[in-house]
């Protein structure tokens, strides 16, 4: 047994040791990214085919085994149309990683706690006097075929122009505002909806919107219902609810000074916070 472990250990260098670390680390987020998805529904399904036909082969039941052969064969390709949001999303992420840094840039502290100060104003009038609103702030990932589905404005970021687009009966207050740097670019906009089936169906149209665009994208998603008031975050295809203007401004001053709006973030978010999964309390 010994002279076993010291042929065994004695071929493997640090480069084997380099290269199954990086697989390792590779799978380890391959799952975190489809972890809570239909696509991990889908890779458990795909693991029990594979099983079957490995457990048929040693059984010697040909026929069966020769179908689920043709079915893994074919289940390749499947997967590939069927995991496409997964895969666009994993691609997405490495596009976004600190090598590949995009156009969000670093803005002056000044500047970005002045616009977060109309941001917040805006949210705290439009929670108080229920007013629906959905803010999409776009960040490295282009949301120019979004921004098509509304209307153009550009315009500087002020509470009394977010007052004006989401004011009920305006033309304008349905959609989602596409905030792009420190500019309101378009207003109007339609988002795609999330096809998440575990989400609550107390939640409407509008939070399921905020969180489709962030599973397409790495936006984030400010939402104020205007049944109950409750302003909630979405980002990376989750939605935190119930949250306190101060944390929003603190999210916000991170996003514009370039930290992004990291986990810890979300410590400051108070207890009565419920992730999607199920929870009650209405909100359109």
């Amino acid at each position: 047994m010994e002279r076993f472990f010291e042929n065994v250990f004695s071929g493997i260098g640090i480069t084997d040791i380099v290269d199954i670390l990086i697989v390792a680390f590779v799978i380890y987020k391959l799952l975190g990214l489809i972890k809570q998805t239909r696509a991990e529904q889908l890779l458990k399904g795909v693991l029990v085919l594979v099983v079957a036909t490995f457990v048929t082969d040693l059984m010697n039941l040909h026929t069966i085994n020769w179908l689920l052969k043709g079915t893994v064969a074919l289940g390749a390709v499947a997967i590939l149309v069927v995991f496409q949001p997964e895969l666009r999303r994993a691609l997405e992420y490495m596009g976004r990683s600190q090598l590949m840094k995009g156009s969000f840039s670093q803005m002056d502290k000044e500047k970005g706690k002045h616009i977060t100060a109309q941001i917040i104003r805006a949210i705290e009038n439009f929670s108080a006097n229920r007013v629906g609103a959905l803010m999409v702030f776009e960040k490295e990932t282009s949301l120019m075929d979004i921004i098509e589905t509304g209307t153009v404005i550009d315009a500087e970021i002020s509470d009394q122009l977010l007052g004006n687009i989401f004011y009920e009966g305006a033309p304008l207050h349905d959609g989602a505002l596409i905030i792009r740097q420190d500019r309101a670019y378009a207003a109007g906009c339609v988002l795609p909806l999330t096809h998440d089936k575990s989400i609550s169906k107390d939640l409407g149209t509008r939070h399921r919107a905020g969180i489709g665009i962030t599973e397409n994208s790495d936006a984030l998603v400010l939402i104020v219902s205007e049944e109950t008031g409750a302003i909630s975050m979405a980002s990376e295809g989750k939605l935190t609810r119930f949250l306190d203007i101060k944390t929003v401004e603190k999210m916000l001053l991170n996003m514009y000074w370039n930290n992004e709006p990291k986990k810890a973030s979300i410590a400051f978010i108070p207890k009565t916070i419920n992730k999607i999964r199920g929870k009650n309390h209405a909100g359109k």
